[in-house]
């Protein structure tokens, strides 16, 4: 990596602080990521939403479950924003194979319930490395930081579940005196398709908005180990002031 091309000011951080750098590179970023990540959410959506006429619960299952493969697409463009370059869809179309196709059956099955998934991400898909070094290098960046990494995915976790309540809340606040259980039941046992598919879309709105957040969080964090095992910092400091 071609550390005095960094757009960021690196050093070292708390792991909070470094997935609020994250953030901060999503909020600094967003027309570049969500006109690339918009596109290939919507073509896992036009799977997912169809699935409904095969079980209600089925189009959430593979949103959820697709996730980790979305989360490639965003790595992409935030490894991209760290240089200070923006992302396009061409882009993204011209290295399709490395992004899309890389350890996708690891991807979707080993690592889908990992604890620390954002954490570690950059390992598989960016460092290129494999067996016994890839096994050393995640260890690596984990320790002592494991639970760092989780307990930003957590937090995520919920943040999620609570903006996906808060909009069903929705619902129930703008309901008409008295009609309140008649739109529970609407919602929540209702097993029309219509219902399944509002439920799904409202899922689906929430992980467009927050996932480019979740995945910044974790590369930020991921970047942040970087500098601690490496010294990031001072490699920029000294390229800088020899420039």
């Amino acid at each position: 990596m071609q550390i005095d091309a960094l757009a960021l000011a690196l050093r070292p951080r708390s792991m909070p602080e470094a997935a609020d750098l994250g953030v901060r590179l999503v909020q600094s970023r967003a027309r570049s990521v969500w006109r690339t990540f918009t596109p290939v959410f919507v073509i896992v959506l036009a799977v997912a939403l169809p699935t409904v006429e095969i079980a209600g619960w089925l189009p959430l299952l593979v949103i959820f479950w697709m996730k980790p493969w979305l989360d490639r697409t965003l790595l992409f463009v935030l490894s991209r924003a760290v240089f200070g370059e923006d992302t396009h869809l061409g882009d993204l179309w011209r290295e399709r194979s490395a992004v899309w196709r890389g350890r996708l059956l690891s991807t979707l099955t080993l690592r889908r319930l990992s604890p620390w998934r954002s954490f570690t991400q950059a390992v598989y898909q960016l460092e290129g490395q494999r067996g016994a070094a890839l096994r050393q290098r995640r260890k690596q960046l984990l320790r002592a930081k494991g639970n760092s990494a989780f307990g930003m995915q957590m937090v995520f976790f919920l943040v999620e579940a609570i903006l996906v309540f808060g909009l069903f809340a929705l619902t129930f606040w703008f309901a008409l005196p008295g009609k309140g259980s008649d739109v529970f039941d609407a919602v929540f046992r209702s097993e029309s398709v219509s219902t399944s598919l509002i439920v799904a879309s409202v899922y689906a709105g929430v992980v467009l908005v927050l996932e480019p957040f979740y995945v910044a969080a974790g590369f930020a964090m991921y970047l942040n180990r970087r500098v601690e095992l490496e010294a990031w910092d001072i490699e920029q400091e000294f390229r800088r002031a020899f420039v």
